[in-house]
């Protein structure tokens, strides 16, 4: 468990990217629950969460660390790594852009069909 998460200091770091709990579970790829869980301190950040939150609120891993009360070590971000990450996130972000119009362009097409 962790030692102590500093809730009001996560909640400014979203506000002052105009981001949500639920914006981050969903980059972290869990729960609002477990969001939840965290903000109470009844759940640890696992290391590999660290990085992903790190890069979400722009910050350092180490700070991320720190203010979740991580008992465990700090994980280091490879070199290049946050720029990997950055690129997949990018892609990821196009290629979801993608099925969405490929599901608008087999509904008009369908639709036409009738």
């Amino acid at each position: 468990m962790a030692l102590f998460f500093d809730a009001a200091w996560f909640d400014a770091q979203l506000q002052t990217r105009n981001a949500t709990r639920l914006e981050l579970a969903d980059h972290l790829k869990i729960t609002p629950g477990e969001v939840d869980e965290l903000w109470k301190d009844q759940r640890e950040l696992k290391s590999h969460e660290v990085l992903a939150m790190a890069r979400f609120l722009g910050a350092a891993p180490e700070e991320i660390a720190a203010r979740a009360g991580v008992s465990t070590p700090v994980p280091r971000d490879p070199a290049g790594a946050g720029d990997t990450a950055a690129k997949l996130e990018e892609l990821n972000g196009r290629l979801i852009k993608l099925e969405r119009m490929l599901v608008e362009l087999k509904t008009l097409l369908l639709e036409r069909g009738r």
